[in-house]
């Protein structure tokens, strides 16, 4: 049986040249197995250098940025170095949820390209003085950072912290926070050991692999000053 689609479409003055170009792309097309030809048409219109851009659809919204950006790079070393590329999501970085905004607002850079551009290369950053160069430039071409950008740059800086200990996961939020191991981490044992022992109260092993703090934490400054000095403490022990 023959299907018919009908597409009801406003004014051509009220709509867009992009959408004007794609309508156009499909009355031109009329044969079977066209599908390919009218993706080719769509690149063409969007660009091809979207792939991290906000009209460009896929797994970046399921799995994260950080974590969609570190299967990017390493698919394209294997690449490079002629091997077989292997995505699997046994990635070697912590996640931090302070439950709080940590971005690049939109009135702080309009521009969506940009914004997702720095995104990655402050998810990028290995080093502690990596990510001071890159805060300072984003001051210096945008102006003071508001909060939720001087957040994403703390958090960013306990990730730093946290990827030697073998930190998989920190949360947080005003009752307490988690922070979940790696099976294998650089950890001493006896480093935990002390701790739990200095505040048993504060300091509460839920399982092998999880460690809870029991401690009120109103505000994002009290939840990065209380990280902060726990991973240092640890990192003390790596």
């Amino acid at each position: 049986h023959r299907a018919y689609a009908y597409l009801l479409v406003p004014h051509p003055a009220s709509i867009t040249a992009d959408a004007q170009k794609r309508l156009e792309a499909i009355t031109s097309l009329e044969d079977l197995g066209v599908g390919f030809a009218l993706a080719s048409h769509d690149l063409e219109i969007r660009g091809a250098g979207e792939l991290l851009g906000e009209s460009q659809s896929g797994q970046i919204d399921e799995i994260g940025f950080t974590l969609y950006t570190e299967l990017l790079n390493r698919a394209v070393a294997s690449l490079r170095e002629g091997k077989h590329s292997d995505l699997d999501l046994n990635y070697k970085g912590a996640e931090i949820d302070l439950n709080v905004p940590a971005l690049l607002p939109e009135n702080y850079i309009p521009d969506p390209h940009l914004r997702l551009i720095l995104y990655k290369r402050i998810a990028s950053a290995r080093i502690q003085e990596e990510l001071d160069e890159l805060q300072v430039e984003i001051i210096d071409r945008f102006g003071l950072l508001p909060d939720p950008g001087k957040i994403l740059f703390r958090i960013t800086a306990l990730k730093l912290r946290a990827l030697p200990i073998g930190i998989r996961k920190i949360e947080a939020g005003t009752k307490g926070a988690k922070i979940d191991f790696y099976e294998k981490t650089n950890l001493n044992p006896a480093t935990l050991v002390q701790l739990l022992q200095s505040a048993p109260r504060t300091y509460k092993f839920e399982g092998p692999q999880r460690l809870r703090i029991i401690q009120d934490l109103p505000d994002v400054d009290a939840r990065l000053r209380i990280l902060g000095q726990l991973l240092e403490r640890l990192s003390l022990s790596t």
